[in-house]
């Protein structure tokens, strides 16, 4: 059986030849057939067909969720379209999910916290804070695991940190395989860091350096290096992409220093816990500053999305004047404003 022949190039000039379209590759059937496309649930967006339509496009007459209409709204003409938010009853989108789902048991719209975090409503205009629920119980507990930012020395601190663990081998020495006690070789390297840190101390800052090593053994220093080390977990923490190497090296030092036996040798503990805005404010007395209702406005996220840069210049102002409101008002002796200045940039 000799395989079709193509059309030559005089075939396909002939437009007047009929059977033209028969002499070569037969169209498929299949391939013609229409394909039925999936109903959009009334209310949800007609990309992806499962979130909740929030915005509506006035050019694409359709309505999508911001996730699906800054994709689409991107790039192009469309970027020029007329949006429109909706206004989404939460109440009603999760009756229809539970329709859909099928299931008999009643599921709860919202948590506490998520009640807690909608309870205040603030007008940029106005600068005006309506409170209707619980926010100072939900941001109180969220204060619990919010590290707080760092400070300029304790930045320099990090810098020394981060040094000190890049010239380290800990790893090297302790993971080999080689004859003598484990543990020993753990304590000595852990002691080889904190002299390299010392050291470095003492290079940056001569006085300090003195003051905190002059004739004096690691253990006295522990509170020193507990201080140092919890800076670099916590800048980890707020920043996941940094101390890639480092932390990995600070981790498995930190594990060890842990262990029994690695801890009687040392003669010092290594691991303090964690800053948070919470603890801190717990220890300086001034835990009700999170239950003004003006902490909703100095720690509201600014979204510029669909915003003048008019209004967004202002909602910037009326955040800071909440910020040294909130710092003047309930600073204290013991709680200076700039320690509540930290405090909520941290939130």
């Amino acid at each position: 059986m000799t395989a079709p022949v193509g059309p030559s190039l005089g075939d396909i000039l002939r437009a007047d030849d009929p059977d033209l379209g028969d002499t070569f590759g037969a169209d498929d059937p299949a391939e013609d057939a229409p394909q039925e496309e999936e109903e959009v649930p009334e209310g949800f967006c007609v990309e992806c067909k499962d979130q909740q339509a929030q915005v509506f496009c006035e050019q694409c007459q359709e309505d999508f969720c911001d996730v699906c209409c800054g994709m689409i709204h991107r790039t192009g003409r469309r970027r020029q379209h007329g949006l429109k938010k909706l206004d989404v009853d939460m109440a009603e989108a999760a009756a229809a999910a539970d329709e859909g789902g099928g299931s008999e048991e009643p599921a709860e719209a919202e948590t506490e916290a998520e009640a807690g975090a909608q309870a205040v409503t603030f007008s940029a205009r106005s600068g005006k804070v309506e409170a209707t629920g619980s926010f100072a119980a939900w941001i109180s507990e969220r204060a619990k695991y919010i590290p707080l930012r760092l400070t300029l020395k304790e930045r320099k601190y990090l810098r020394l940190l981060e040094a000190a663990l890049r010239v380290s081998e800990y790893t090297d020495k302790v993971d080999v395989l080689m004859y003598g006690s484990k543990t020993k070789r753990m304590v000595a390297q852990i002691k080889e860091l904190c002299a390299i840190l010392s050291g470095l101390v003492l290079a940056s800052d001569y006085k300090a350096g003195q003051t905190l090593f002059a004739d004096r053994q690691f253990a006295d220093n522990a509170e020193f290096f507990q201080k140092v080390f919890e800076i670099g977990r916590r800048h980890k923490i707020m920043n996941p992409d940094r101390m890639r190497d480092e932390y990995g090296k600070l981790m498995y030092l930190l594990q060890d220093a842990q262990l029994a036996e690695v801890h009687e040798l040392l003669g010092f503990a290594t691991v303090a816990p964690i800053k948070t805005v919470y603890t801190v404010l717990e220890s300086l007395g001034v835990l009700y500053v999170l239950e003004d209702e003006m902490v909703a406005v100095a720690t509201k996220e600014i979204v510029a999305a669909g915003k003048t840069q008019a209004q967004v210049r202002l909602e910037i102002k009326q955040k800071e004047r909440a910020i040294e409101y909130l710092a003047k008002a309930y600073a204290t002796p013991e709680c200076p404003g700039e320690v509540l200045r930290q405090c909520l940039y941290s939130i």
